[in-house]
């Protein structure tokens, strides 16, 4: 098995929440462990752009999600905002990987200045001090100075921005081919395979000529 073996996947307040159901939905079928992290803003962002409204509790929604995408007992796991001994808390427990998607300019904010305010802005700061995988999506426009300010500062600490920016050079036919396009390069960067975006050369997108 190539890549992460085990991820943390946190869900914030921006618009984007396709993204973020996309992307658990990719990592089960990779059969990869999914610490899952959400916030309040996070699950009404989601009831409103999506036909998906989550439970509130933690257990509620760890059941709910492991019926959504046919994942195994046990390999999606909630945590609740405040639940400090979950392994992402930790740099002794802390799965390998984690991405926010979407990360609001709110939680990227809390990160670059180490808030931890609540779990997803302390297993982000565990991500960082371990120097592990750390993967921003944020979802906005325009960015002010203060967010480009945070970005950098987060990317000078070893964090990959990846905005929701879809490409298409692959010629999207539907939305699901622009969220795919983020997805597949969130997977990238997690070095798990995947079969939505080929790889620029890998084959025939666009040439001179068309």
């Amino acid at each position: 098995m190539s890549g992460f073996e085990r991820i943390t996947l946190a869900m914030t307040g921006a618009s984007g929440a396709q993204y973020g159901l996309r992307l658990l939905d990719c990592l089960v079928q990779e059969d990869r462990e999914v610490h899952f992290l959400i916030s309040k803003a996070a699950q009404l962002v989601m009831s409103t752009e999506t036909d998906v409204t989550l439970p509130a509790k933690p257990q509620a929604i760890q059941a709910f999600l492991t019926e959504y995408t046919g994942a195994a007992p046990g390999q999606i796991r909630v945590f609740g905002k405040e639940d400090w001994m979950a392994p992402a808390a930790s740099g002794s427990g802390a799965p390998g990987a984690m991405v926010v998607v979407p990360c609001s300019t709110g939680t990227l904010s809390a990160i670059a200045t180490g808030a931890c305010n609540n779990l997803i802005e302390r297993a982000a700061d565990v991500a960082l001090k371990e120097r592990r995988k750390l993967i921003l999506v944020p979802r906005e426009a325009p960015y002010s100075s203060i967010h480009l300010e945070n970005m950098l500062r987060l990317s000078n600490l070893g964090a990959v921005i990846l905005p929701a920016s879809p490409g298409f050079y692959h010629q999207p036919q539907t939305l699901d081919d622009l969220v795919d396009f983020v997805v597949a390069r969130i997977l990238n960067q997690l070095e798990i395979p995947q079969d939505m975006l080929p790889r620029w050369g890998e084959h025939h997108l666009v040439s001179a000529e068309d």
